[in-house]
């Protein structure tokens, strides 16, 4: 059998999207692994699987599952390149079109300069949200890893995040300590580990370690929490440019609303598309 896919990517942070829409698909986590691979399969961060919605909320069923095969509920750059494949291939001419995840239904609203905006849910701060296994919620929280000492702030956005504030990013230990603290054990389902430089109060720069991928170009949802969790410490302003290694991202959110969603905008790009061959 023959499965159609495209291959597109949000500021370097790269994606399989399939249409689960038009054609019928059955994924493993093996399978996934195996397609992820960029040696041997075609090589993403996610797979983006688009599904008929399962209610009239939403227009389509959102599916986000990282490179090591685990299933996900929130990923900012996938959304973006949900909304322009959507258009792409013709699936619906909506907009804004709205979205079901695991946690969340999303607005995605395509901009006339082709831009793309997503509106990613409100930050959840409550430690069993998160989850962290924590006593009681703080503005910031410190973990032994590896026996020392990490300071950070921990946020929900439909996926768990913690942010550590560095005085330099080039300097700042992503793969050794994010990888420990993307796997700590008060982090029941794993955590995405954010590394955060404010250059100035509406201009930050961030790396991110992703849980199941690694560290990656860019992490839309993860450029969220780093602006939420940096105004929530009062360094930050109400809209504020992120640059990630692959671009930059702009996220606008009202901290004094605590019902206001973060509203994400930056680009999708389509890279090529295929066919590949399954069981």
């Amino acid at each position: 059998m023959n499965l159609r896919f495209t291959k597109m990517h949000g500021l370097g942070n790269d994606f399989m999207v399939i249409d689960g829409v038009r054609q019928s698909v059955a994924l493993s986590a093996s399978t996934i692994r195996q397609w992820a691979d960029r040696h041997f399969g075609i090589g993403f961060d996610q797979l983006l699987l688009i599904e008929p919605a399962e209610s009239t909320e939403a227009d389509f069923r959102y599916r986000i599952f990282n490179a090591d095969g685990g299933e996900v509920a929130q990923c900012g750059n996938g959304a973006r390149c949900f909304a322009r494949f959507v258009q792409d291939q013709g699936l619906s001419t909506r907009n804004p079109l709205r979205v079901r995840t695991a946690q969340d239904v999303l607005e995605l609203f395509i901009q006339d300069d082709g831009q793309i905006s997503v509106s990613q849910g409100v930050p959840r701060w409550s430690p069993t949200e998160i989850p962290l296994q924590v006593a009681e919620q703080a503005l910031r929280y410190t973990l032994d890893v590896a026996g020392r000492e990490v300071t950070f702030g921990a946020v929900s956005l439909g996926n768990p995040h913690a942010v550590v504030l560095v005085d330099a990013l080039e300097q700042a230990e992503v793969a050794s300590v994010g990888a420990l603290l993307a796997t700590h054990p008060q982090f029941p389902q794993g955590v995405n580990v954010g590394f955060m430089q404010v250059i100035q109060s509406d201009v930050i720069r961030l790396r991110v370690f992703e849980r199941g991928v690694g560290e990656t170009l860019a992490c839309g949802s993860g450029a969220c929490a780093a602006v939420a969790v940096g105004q929530r410490w009062g360094l930050l302003k109400s809209q504020v440019q992120v640059r990630l290694p692959g671009g930059e991202l702009s996220i606008e959110w009202q901290a004094a609303n605590q019902k206001a969603p973060l509203i994400l905008t930056g680009p999708a790009i389509r890279v090529f598309e295929g066919v590949i061959e399954t069981c």
